[in-house]
């Protein structure tokens, strides 16, 4: 009499893609306004700026939320800039609401780039912000403002993080700006990586590998910074040009990453390891000692540094210019 012995195979199991690796050493923020690509990916936070929100805002699918800007602030009797001014807000935190029912943490919110070395301003543009968000029943720990990294940007952001207002400080490609922000006690920093390797490499008129990547070496720097002096503020890399950028920096607090990018990572099933401690050893580093005066010149020493924030900002306010153009349009 035979026997026939049945051998269970065991179940294979999935590979992980670089994107859900990367998601168990970093926290991954997706760089769009566009809700889509936030289901898709499914990030934990999400970053707007002007020039995201004038693309997602042309999309017929977001028409209503322009529609909606536009009718509940006609209401208001304001005219003139005043009216546009409250719709540009308006929109800008609808679209945050929005992006608030699919991502479970935070949205970050831009001022406007024409306040970017106006403390006062800056403030009041916070403050309304977080009153918007409000009324629409959002608590500001779920918001993050958005502030160029200015001087009078630290300082706004100082006062606000008093408050319990939350900062992300934008367009920074320094060392000193982000010790100026973290001393303010910013929530969080976002250097801009692949704009600083825009510099280098015309520049230098070559490529550079990611490991030797001039982008990559300024966020493991700050990043050493912080750990060795203690300070708290979150380090996001963001503006990535490349997958390798990415992957470079894993293990950094957070990561915004464009849809493109996010895209290359889930693709992907190579494995994906911590890189961000490849830095500069904790205690190697000399404190910088900042006062505006000192801040101001270590920038002006900074060429890149320089251009390419006076760059964003013009960039940024460009943008803004052309959604409200595209808004006055529909008034």
């Amino acid at each position: 009499m035979s026997t026939t012995v049945t051998i269970d195979k065991p179940e294979t199991t999935r590979a992980l893609n670089q994107l859900e690796q990367l998601k168990r050493l970093t926290k991954v923020v997706a760089d769009t306004g566009d809700f889509a690509t936030l289901k898709e990916y499914a990030p934990q936070d999400a970053t707007t700026n002007p020039s995201l929100i004038l693309k997602a805002a042309q999309m017929p699918g977001y028409k209503n939320l322009v529609e909606k800007a536009i009718a509940d602030n006609r209401k208001s009797g304001v005219t003139g800039d005043a009216l546009l001014g409250r719709i540009m807000d308006d929109l800008l935190v609808l679209f945050g609401v929005e992006i608030l029912k699919i991502v479970p943490g935070r949205v970050s919110t831009e001022t406007d780039a024409d306040l970017s070395f106006d403390t006062n301003g800056l403030i009041d543009k916070a403050h309304q912000f977080i009153s918007l968000y409000q009324k629409q029943g959002i608590g500001r720990e779920r918001v993050l403002i958005k502030i160029a990294s200015t001087w009078e940007g630290s300082r706004a952001a100082e006062a606000l993080q008093r408050e319990g207002i939350n900062c992300n400080m934008t367009l920074l490609f320094s060392l000193p700006q982000a010790v100026a922000c973290a001393e303010a006690k910013a929530k969080l920093i976002s250097p801009f990586v692949g704009r600083i390797l825009d510099w280098f490499k015309a520049k230098a008129g070559k490529d550079f590998p990611p490991a030797e990547d001039p982008g990559v070496l300024s966020v493991r720097e700050i990043y050493a910074y912080y750990k060795q002096f203690g300070h708290n503020t979150e380090v996001m890399g963001a503006s990535f040009r490349n997958k390798g950028e990415i992957l470079e920096l894993a293990g950094c607090d957070l990561l915004t990453i464009s849809p493109q990018l996010l895209g290359e990572l889930k693709n992907s099933t190579e494995p994906v390891e911590c890189k961000i401690d490849l830095g500069i050893p904790q205690g190697k580093m000399e404190k910088l000692q900042l006062d505006e005066k000192r801040f101001r010149w270590l920038l002006n020493e900074n060429a890149m540094a320089t251009e390419k924030l006076a760059e964003g900002i013009r960039i940024f306010n460009a943008d803004a210019v052309k959604l409200e153009k595209y808004i006055a349009e529909r008034l």
